[in-house]
C-alpha cells in the first residue's frame, strides 16, 4: 500500500509532520519498537511504530533516524501518548534524511494501525478472513471491549468450525477458543505440540508442521512478528525459541491454497497481540535494566533503593511494604557459533517465570526481566517469604522450575543449543542485591556443568560439595572415577553381581546395613558379601567416612 493512502485514512488519525514529497512510497509491512538500534529487525520497507522510549535527549534522534533510513524504512510514525508532541530534534533528523514523519494521537493504539496494514498488505487475500476482520475489528483493541487472541480463535471455530488454541515455545497455553476451550488442550498435550514445533523448525520442515497425537491429527503454524521474522535473523535460532505457535485440531495436508493464506493471515493477526504484549513489558525490561545497571556499577544501596521503591508499585500494585527480591540469570549457549543469547534469553525467561496456573497473554505477569551480552536477568518480586536461606521460602525454586518446560525445549535445543539458570535466594534489601546476582550466577555456572539441554541450579546448591565438582578439571575427575569405579563395574559386566547398584544404595542408607537390604530386597548377609566383594576389589574400607566420602564423590562425578 502506498504510504498516502495511510494517512489518508481518517480512522487512524496520522498527522504528517514531514516529507510530504514522499507519500507515494510503498509500505510493505510494520514493525513496533523502543529499541535504540532495531536494525537487526528490519528488512526495508516498513513502517515503524515507536513510542520514543529510546529518546532521553536530543542527540539521541540523529543517530535512530541515520539507522531507520539505511535499512530503508519507509516512514516512522512517532506516538503522542509519552511525551505530548513529537520532540523538534526528531522533526529534524528526519527531514534531514528525508523520512516520512507521521504523529500518533494518543488515543490511537499502534495495535489498531498494525492491524490496518497488515490488512491491506495482505491484499485481503482470504475473502473470509477480510469480511471476519471487518464484522471484528474489536479483536485487537485492548480494553474491556477487546478481546486480543482469543476472539481471533473464537472466530475460526465459528465462522470456519476450527478448533484452535495458541501456545508460547515453551508449550504455555495463551489463548483457546471458547468452542476448544482450555481444558480441552491439557498441559502434556501443549508440552507435546510445542516439542514437535520446534523440533521440525530445527530440522528446516515447511510450515504447517501436522502431528498425530492421540488420535488427532493437530496442524502447527508459527507466529512471527515483523521483529521476529527469519529473514531478519542472521541465523534461525535467534527466534527459534521465541516465537508463539497455533495449533489447529485439522489436518492442514488436505487444505486448499485459500484455506493456508487464511489461517497465515491469522498468524499475523495474532501476532500483534505479541507485539501488544511485548510493548507492556518494556516499562518492566526498563526497570529491570536500570536496576541491573546500578548493582554492576556499584552504585550506592540508597539510590538501588529508590530504583527498587519505583518498580514495586509496577511490578505489584497495591502493595503496600517493600517486598523481597529474587534473582534469576539464564543463558542460552550454541555450540560452536556465535550467537547472540541474550534477547532469546530474555524471551524464554519471561515465559518460564510466568505462574503456570494463570492463563492468557496477560496473565498478571509480574516479573521484571533484561539482558546484557549473552545473559538474561530477572529481577523478582515477592510480596512475603517464609523464612530466608533455608531453601524452605516461598517464590521462585530451581528444582520445579523447568518442570513443565523441559521437554519442549530440550526438543528446541536439540543437537547444539543449551540452556541453564540460576536462582537466588531471597533478599529483602537494596544491600542484598548484588550479592543474590552473584549468587544467582554461581548456581547458573553449576547448572551449565551438568549434562542435558536444560538445567537449573538454586542458591541451596552453593553450600554443598555440588558447588565444587563442575571446577574439578576434566582429567582429574576422570581420573579419580576410574580409579575407584572401574574396578566395579569391569566385575558388574563379567558376574552381573550389581556391585555399583549396591554401593549407591549403602551410601544413601547412610551405611545402615537393615536399611540397605530392605530397598535392595536382599539378605543381609548377601548385602555383606556384596560390599566386602567391593572393598576388596577397590582396597577401600567403607567403615572409615574418608572412603565412603571418596565413593560418594567419584559417583557424583561420574
Amino acid at each position: 500500500m502506498r504510504l498516502r493512502a495511510l494517512l489518508d485514512t481518517d480512522a487512524l488519525g496520522l498527522k504528517l509532520l514531514g516529507g510530504e514529497e514522499e507519500l507515494d512510497r510503498t509500505v510493505r509491512g510494520v514493525m513496533t519498537t523502543d529499541l535504540r538500534d532495531p536494525s537487526r529487525y528490519l528488512s526495508g520497507g516498513e513502517l515503524v511504530l515507536t513510542g520514543l522510549a529510546w529518546r532521553r535527549d536530543a542527540e539521541d534522534s540523529e543517530p535512530f533516524v541515520r539507522i531507520l533510513t539505511q535499512q530503508g524504512v519507509t516512514a516512522l510514525a512517532a506516538g503522542e501518548a509519552e511525551l505530548g508532541d513529537v520532540p523538534e530534534d526528531l522533526i529534524a533528523a528526519c527531514a534531514r534524511h528525508r523520512l516520512p514523519l507521521l504523529a500518533v494521537h494518543e488515543s490511537v493504539a499502534f495495535a489498531t494501525i498494525t492491524e490496518h496494514v497488515v490488512r491491506q498488505v495482505s491484499g485481503e487475500r482470504a475473502g473470509d478472513l477480510a469480511a471476519v476482520v471487518d464484522r471484528h475489528r474489536r479483536m485487537m483493541t485492548s480494553g474491556p471491549a477487546g478481546g486480543g487472541p482469543d476472539v481471533v480463535l473464537d472466530l475460526l471455530g465459528s465462522d470456519l468450525d476450527l478448533r484452535a488454541w495458541v501456545l508460547s515455545p515453551a508449550g504455555r497455553l495463551i489463548a483457546g477458543s471458547k468452542a476448544a476451550g482450555p481444558a480441552a488442550l491439557p498441559a502434556e498435550t501443549c508440552g507435546h505440540l510445542a516439542a514437535e514445533h520446534l523440533t521440525a523448525t530445527r530440522t528446516g520442515r515447511r510450515a504447517p508442521h501436522r502431528v498425530l497425537l492421540g488420535g488427532t491429527t493437530y496442524s502447527l503454524f508459527p507466529i512471527r512478528s515483523a521483529g521476529r521474522s527469519p529473514q531478519t535473523a542472521r541465523d534461525a535460532r535467534e527466534t527459534l525459541l521465541s516465537d508463539w505457535l497455533l495449533a489447529v485440531e485439522a489436518d492442514a495436508g488436505d487444505w486448499a491454497e485459500e484455506r493456508l493464506d487464511l489461517l497465515h493471515g491469522v498468524t499475523q493477526l495474532i501476532a500483534v497481540e505479541r507485539d501488544r504484549r511485548d510493548a507492556a513489558r518494556t516499562v518492566r525490561r526498563r526497570l529491570a535494566q536500570e536496576v541491573l545497571e546500578l548493582v554492576q556499577t556499584g552504585a550506592a544501596p540508597a539510590e538501588i533503593a529508590a530504583r527498587l521503591r519505583v518498580a514495586a508499585p509496577v511490578l505489584l500494585p497495591g502493595l503496600g511494604a517493600a517486598p523481597h527480591w529474587q534473582v534469576v540469570v539464564a543463558r542460552v549457549d550454541w555450540d560452536g557459533d556465535e550467537i547472540e543469547g541474550g534477547p532469546v534469553a530474555q524471551a524464554l525467561l519471561e515465559e518460564i517465570l510466568v505462574d503456570p496456573l494463570a492463563a492468557g497473554p496477560e496473565h498478571s505477569d509480574r516479573i521484571a526481566v533484561a539482558h546484557t551480552g549473552d545473559e538474561a536477568i530477572a529481577l523478582v518480586p515477592l510480596p512475603a517469604v517464609s523464612t530466608e536461606h533455608d531453601g524452605s521460602e516461598t517464590g521462585v525454586l530451581a528444582d520445579v522450575l523447568l518442570e513443565s518446560v523441559r521437554d519442549p525445549l530440550t526438543a528446541g535445543l536439540d543437537g547444539d543449543g543449551h540452556l541453564t539458570l540460576g536462582v537466588s535466594a531471597a533478599v529483602h534489601s537494596a544491600e542484598g542485591l548484588r550479592g543474590a546476582l552473584e549468587e544467582a550466577r554461581h548456581a547458573r555456572r553449576v547448572a551449565a556443568a551438568r549434562p542435558g539441554r536444560v538445567c537449573a541450579a538454586g542458591h541451596q546448591e552453593l553450600a554443598s560439595h555440588v558447588l565444587l565438582l563442575p571446577f574439578v578439571p576434566d582429567d582429574v575427575r576422570r581420573a579419580f572415577t576410574a580409579r575407584l569405579l572401574d574396578p566395579l563395574r569391569d566385575y558388574d559386566r563379567r558376574h552381573r553381581a550389581e556391585l555399583i547398584p549396591t554401593l549407591e544404595a549403602f551410601l544413601d542408607c547412610d551405611g545402615s546395613w537393615t536399611r540397605c537390604a530392605g530397598r535392595l530386597h536382599l539378605h543381609v548377609n548377601t548385602l555383606r558379601y556384596r560390599v566386602g566383594r567391593i572393598e576388596q576389589l577397590t582396597g577401600r574400607d567403607l567403615s572409615r567416612l574418608e572412603d565412603k566420602l571418596d565413593f560418594f564423590l567419584a559417583l557424583r562425578m561420574s
